[in-house]
Formats: C-alpha cells, sequence, structure tokens
C-alpha cells in the first residue's frame, strides 16, 4: 500500500494531512509513504522529519498521484475550487482520495469524482458516532476555531478580558456571548472562561444548557423558543424557519446590547448561515463591541460580516474570519493528522489491502463516488439520482481491493 501526501494548493492553506508522527506510525505497518517536499513546512514540519519517520520525499505533484494508491488532503476536490482542476488529469482509475470536499454545498464533485472512477472519501462526513469520534475532522477543527475566536475578539477589544483590582481603579471583565455552542462555541466558552470574562451562551437546542454549564458559562434561555427539533440526528442544529428567527433576533436584541465580545457559530452543513444578528441589532451594541463570525464562510450569521475581513460598523468591530484552523497549522495539522491516520486504520487490513464494506456505516456515509458510481445516499438525492440500497452498494459499484 502507498499512501500519497501532496503539498495543499488553495491559497493560505497551511495545514498539511499527515504529520511525521502519523507517517512513522504507518511506515512501521509496512505502509509506504510519499510526501511532496516542503509539504508540511507551513505547518512547521521539515522533509526530513518526514524521512527520519521513514516517508519517501518526492519532488513533483505528478509522482504522488502516479504512485500512490491513495492520497491524503485537506483541502481536497469540492473544497478547494479555487485551483485544484489541474489535479483533476493526475487522478488514475481505482485511486483513493481523502479529504475534506465540502460535498453537501457542492454535490457536483462527486459526479465529478465519480466520471474518473476514483474512490472519494469526503472527511465532513464522518458519521457522528462512538466509534468514529476520533475520525472527526469536523469537531477537531471547530475546537480550534472556537479557542482561536476567542483569542481573535479579546485582541480587538478596547479593554481587557479579566477582572483586575489595581490602585488605579478596578477594572470590570468583559461580558462575553457565545451564539450556538457545538464543538466551537463550547471550545469558545471554556477559552473565555479561562481569559477571565463573563461569559454567557445560547443555543437552540434544549440539551446545550447542560453542556454550557459544565464549560463554567452562563446558559441565555428564551423558554419561547424552546423546541425538541432543533437538533437533527447527526448532533447538528437543524436550520430553522424565518418565523422563529426573527423572534429570536427580538428577544437576543437585549442581550447583545450588554456584551463587550459576540462570538456567532450557528452554521448548518451545506447550507447558507442563519441571520441570527442583524444590523438594527449591531447598532444596539454597545461603542467597541466585537463580533466574531464563525459561519463567515457560509454568508455570516451577522448581517454586516465579510468574509476574510475585519470591519467597524456603528462602533461595533465585525470579524469574519476564513479558515480560522489553518491559522493554527502545527496544532490543527496534528488534529487532523489523527483524524485520518485512524480512518486509515480503519480502511486498510493487517494484509495491507483497502477494504471498503459499504455495510459498515462508517464506509457509506464518507465515501461520496466509488469506481465510476455515486454510492452515498444523501448525495444521490443532491443529484437527482435514484437510491440504491445498502446491501447493493458494493454490486452496483463494485469493489476496490488494493
Amino acid at each position: 500500500m502507498i499512501i500519497g501526501v501532496p503539498l495543499e494548493l488553495k491559497t493560505g492553506e497551511k495545514r498539511v494531512a499527515f504529520t511525521p508522527g502519523n507517517t512513522a506510525v504507518c511506515t512501521k505497518k509496512g505502509i509506504k509513504v510519499l510526501v511532496q517536499s516542503n509539504a508540511g513546512l507551513a505547518a512547521g514540519h521539515l522533509d526530513s522529519d518526514y524521512e527520519q519517520a521513514g516517508a519517501q520525499i518526492v519532488s513533483s505533484r505528478e509522482e504522488i498521484f502516479a504512485q500512490a494508491q491513495i492520497v491524503l488532503q485537506v483541502q481536497s476536490f469540492g473544497a478547494n475550487n479555487e485551483n485544484s482542476a489541474s489535479d483533476l488529469d493526475l487522478l488514475r482509475e481505482g485511486q483513493v482520495i481523502a479529504g475534506m470536499m465540502d460535498p453537501l454545498a457542492s454535490a457536483e464533485v462527486a459526479n465529478t469524482l465519480a466520471e474518473r472512477k476514483v474512490t472519494a472519501i469526503a472527511m465532513e462526513l464522518v458519521p457522528r458516532i462512538s466509534r468514529a469520534q476520533s475520525m472527526d475532522v469536523l469537531s477537531s477543527m471547530a475546537t480550534l476555531a472556537g479557542y482561536k475566536a476567542v483569542l481573535l475578539g479579546a485582541t480587538a477589544l478596547p479593554s481587557i478580558m479579566p477582572m483586575l483590582m489595581t490602585a488605579a481603579g478596578t477594572l470590570q471583565p468583559a461580558r462575553v456571548f457565545i451564539m450556538g455552542v457545538g464543538v466551537a462555541g463550547l471550545q469558545a466558552c471554556a477559552t473565555a472562561k479561562r481569559l477571565g470574562g463573563v461569559v454567557e451562551a445560547y443555543d437552540v437546542r434544549p440539551a446545550a444548557r447542560e453542556q454550557i454549564l459544565s464549560v463554567g458559562a452562563k446558559p441565555v434561555e428564551f423558554p419561547e423558543l424552546e423546541t425538541q427539533a432543533a437538533e437533527d440526528k447527526g448532533g447538528y442544529a437543524k436550520a430553522q424557519g424565518e418565523e422563529f428567527l426573527q423572534r429570536q433576533r427580538e428577544l437576543m436584541t437585549e442581550v447583545l446590547a450588554r456584551q463587550d465580545i459576540v462570538i456567532t457559530t450557528a452554521a448548518v452543513p451545506g447550507a447558507k448561515s442563519p441571520i441570527l444578528v442583524t444590523e438594527d441589532m449591531v447598532k444596539a451594541m454597545k461603542q467597541g463591541a466585537v463580533i466574531v463570525d464563525l459561519a463567515a464562510e457560509r454568508g455570516g450569521n451577522c448581517e454586516l460580516t465579510q468574509l476574510g475581513q475585519t470591519i467597524v460598523a456603528h462602533g461595533v468591530t465585525i470579524i469574519g474570519p476564513d479558515n480560522l484552523p489553518s491559522s493554527i497549522p502545527a496544532h490543527a495539522s496534528q488534529m487532523y493528522g489523527k483524524n485520518m491516520e485512524v480512518l486509515l486504520g480503519h480502511l486498510i487490513n493487517d494484509e495491507g489491502t483497502l477494504n471498503l464494506d459499504f455495510e459498515d456505516e462508517i464506509i457509506y456515509e464518507t465515501v461520496i463516488a466509488h469506481n465510476g458510481n455515486i454510492p452515498h445516499a444523501r448525495m444521490r438525492t443532491m443529484l437527482g439520482l435514484e437510491p440504491i440500497a445498502k446491501s447493493a452498494v458494493p454490486d452496483a459499484a463494485g469493489e476496490q481491493t488494493n
């Protein structure tokens, strides 16, 4: 088995899909690992680090795709719509591509890769079940985004976070409000608390209350908005209707008016982010307050957010970060690489053969293209294709054995 790790192409992407530590685990199992020169440099990993771990450094991208049976990427086809088209011509029939592909927002990527008769594994689709937790790249990256969002907010704030009692007077602590407490939101709560902020949080999911309390924050509750249908089976917040969102905004305006930092995290996979903070709500906020919009890549939770920019509107600083995990490339690569390592351990048997069992929920939920077909049920629905029964997928899509 040969695994290839090419240099990431997308502008600003500093992560690498596999670290020297992950490489060492694979090479000890007899798996050959090819790494494109300087692939890990931005994340702090030299070519010599990979060589010491047993990898072979190759100079050209073409060589990676020509030799590797499995190619690992951070932002693969679909997720990288900037400059990944040139890689399509390098794909070989039967090759496996694993990486983030943004399939729920760019379903056509499944068709594109199926036409090349490759097996495409979309890392964002790893199911949120207990045995797949260590493969969940969305949770890994959201953890880092939640942490970094608080640092961005604290840096932009014209005051400090903790309370200080000094000879020059008492400095009041910053009030921090987290909107949406999934993985990123909970990490933001915990980080803001560690920095000394007075932290409050809100989520439409009733179950989130105990999670908010567990990280030392205070839940903000609107009983009239509580609904058991606010969470889907994967643990993500479901999209809400405009009537619900309008009432939520009315109740939230008063809460926002007393905050120094607001961090919004409400994103629905494959859909535009809901507007939680309108321009009128921004106008009601304190002068010098800061909004960090972690949903900026999907349009933003704040009506005024501009992706990749920091703006000031009505005296409020609004930050719309783009690819925030990439700004912490060392740990982001460590976590992403571990997710990949565990997934490969699940896919490759002791004989070094790739085993795709579509009866396995992890395989069935993550493979969006295989041997000229599209086995993934949701992808088929999005593309207007007839469904394939899970038991029929291997027959319909073929077997991958090498």
